[in-house]
């Protein structure tokens, strides 16, 4: 049986259905993500990018970060293993994409203990990120938290709503918590959320729950830091296809954060549940997942182009 005659996973899938959307614009015109990411995920970063379909720039130095950053369509700023050099050039790097219209993503990696770094990420904070993405103890330490032991969690997502809630009030962008079940507060879930994702917690604030995703996930380096790249791709796709009508009470700038990180979620989750029936180890995980992208991608665009 050929590729194109293998029934295909996508089809019964509601979660994809509901962000196919997004994965197609992403693959139809690719978005260059420029990536100021820890080195040790550099590898998967450009790789899970190239894959999905989006394009990367590495670049982080002072000297020219906050130049080619100019010539991206989004940045991601993930403080994994921060250097000197890249601790003077985030900042510079920030503005200019900024002051270019470019979306971004801050994911605070592993901050709470060091102190340099945690203090960087509350700073960028306040520029107004269109999405972060972290786990629940990088989420809690933004608010003043402890943080978790390294890039490890030691707290669950839904410790992290009130903290992500405070956050999206001073960002008025969405904030994406990982974990066994992956959150994302910040504008209506039912704005394509698709099957069982999304309600209201008891204080009012809207959110989308993903419960999807496998725990090989976790025993990869760099695949958050790959879901933040996805996000920020998935941040330009969302602006190409247009306005979004958000719910009352939601600004146009929290829903797009909220459906393109909701988007890069669903995508890496089912690429890793995939990946985990075709590959049950680590190593061969890892070749898996970035094959699991592409298909998923190309089903969205092939879909999307039959759909005309």
């Amino acid at each position: 049986m050929s590729r194109d005659e293998q029934p295909h996973e996508h089809d019964d899938d509601a979660d994809l259905r509901a962000v196919a959307p997004v994965i197609a614009e992403v693959r139809r015109c690719p978005p260059l993500v420029h990536c100021l990411t820890a080195t040790v995920s550099m590898g998967i970063v450009a790789d899970g990018l190239l894959a999905a379909g989006a394009r990367p720039m590495m670049t982080e130095t002072e000297s020219e970060a906050p130049v080619v950053t100019e010539a991206a369509d989004a940045l991601l700023v993930n403080l994994g293993t921060l250097s000197t050099d890249a601790m003077a050039g985030i900042p510079a790097t920030v503005f200019a994409s900024i002051a270019a219209g470019h979306p971004w993503v801050l994911d605070p990696t592993a901050i709470g203990l060091p102190p340099v770094r945690t203090a960087l990420a509350c700073e960028l904070v306040g520029l107004r990120p269109n999405v972060v993405r972290g786990n629940a103890s990088e989420v809690l330490a933004l608010r003043g938290g402890s943080g978790g032991r390294g890039a490890d969690a030691s707290d669950g997502t839904e410790s992290a709503r009130g903290a992500a809630r405070e956050i999206v009030a001073l960002t008025d962008g969405a904030v994406a918590v990982s974990g066994p079940v992956d959150r994302i507060v910040g504008a209506d879930a039912s704005a394509g959320a698709g099957a069982g994702a999304g309600d209201s917690g008891e204080d009012g604030t809207p959110k989308i729950e993903v419960r999807r995703g496998h725990p090989l996930l976790t025993r990869v380096t760099g695949t958050g830091c790959l879901l933040g790249a996805l996000t920020a791709a998935c941040l330009v796709a969302v602006e190409r296809i247009g306005p979004v009508d958000p719910p009352v009470g939601t600004s146009e700038f929290a829903a797009r954060a909220a459906r393109s990180a909701h988007a890069a979620t669903v995508w890496l989750d089912v690429a890793g549940e995939r990946a985990a029936r075709r590959a049950p180890r680590p190593g061969a995980f890892r070749t898996a997942l970035l094959d699991a992208l592409d298909e998923i991608g190309e089903h969205a665009l092939q879909t999307a182009e039959e759909d005309r």
